[in-house]
């Protein structure tokens, strides 16, 4: 099915008012989509949506009202781990653009290469690398697929992000994330030559999202949950059991400034 079939079906059940902005959930904020008054609908009944398969993610978008603004959850995501597809989430994105939003927040799990972003804190994104060398536009035919990534982060984004998390009190870093394939985690060696780099932070998403996000017109700004140092940067055993436990840690200060800026918006 087409972009435009998707949102005509999620109209008819969800109403016709235009979303305002995205919101697409990592590890940990799951249940921010149950805090959304609309409509709740499961991936699977949706074409061309991935059926997401990692614990810990809810596959279903919900289309409704939190904090006053019209909003488009997605409780989980693709990953191009998954599948070796880093395009899997193009369909959902151009979903979302079809549905009238112009405006995209991402959130994942990460885990840090800065000793003063430790663990339960939050980073706001400033930058990315594509540590992978992948690409989402790899095999799209326009000229749109040369897109410029100058001014990928939204800054007007960061700013009320930057400025709702100064009002509820909770610290927000900015950084750069570095993006890994997975699902393997990072090693040792990989983490030192991220750093030399100039990554502070390092996951398995968000980026083909970013560069997705900008092909298609949508502003874009996006926000790590730290759970975990890098490799080799700390004594702490990583798995993604250890992930989905410290996840919900960040996760309740990321909401309380998502809510902040929805009620700002």
């Amino acid at each position: 099915m087409t972009a435009e079939t998707i949102a005509a079906y999620i109209r008819d059940k969800a109403g016709h008012e235009p979303v305002k902005i995205g919101l697409v959930l990592g590890s940990g904020l799951g249940h921010l989509a149950e805090e959304v008054e609309g409509v709740s609908i499961p991936y699977t009944d949706l074409g061309g949506f991935p059926h997401a398969g990692v614990s810990g993610h809810n596959p279903k978008l919900v289309i409704g009202n939190l904090e006053g603004v019209r909003v488009a959850v997605f409780g989980g995501r693709a990953h191009y781990y998954e599948k070796g597809d880093p395009a899997a989430m193009r369909c959902p994105l151009e979903v979302l653009k079809a549905l009238g939003a112009e405006q995209l927040i991402l959130t994942n799990a990460a885990g840090s290469l800065r000793a003063d972003i430790p663990p339960g804190d939050l980073m706001l994104l400033s930058d990315h690398i594509a540590f992978t060398g992948l690409n989402p536009l790899i095999g799209e035919t326009t000229d749109a697929r040369f897109v410029a990534m100058g001014d990928a982060h939204d800054a007007d984004l960061r700013a009320r992000l930057k400025a709702a998390a100064e009002a509820v009190g909770e610290p927000l870093a900015e950084g750069v994330y570095a993006w890994f394939s997975g699902p393997s985690f990072e090693t040792p060696a990989e983490i030192r030559a991220a750093k030399v780099l100039g990554a502070d932070a390092v996951g398995m998403s968000t980026v083909p999202e970013i560069i997705l996000s900008r092909f298609l017109g949508l502003r874009v700004a996006a926000i790590s949950t730290i759970t975990n140092m890098g490799a080799g940067l700390s004594d702490e055993a990583l798995s993604h059991e250890h992930t989905k436990i410290m996840a919900p840690r960040g996760a309740a200060k990321l909401e309380r400034i998502l809510r902040e800026m929805l009620r700002n918006l």
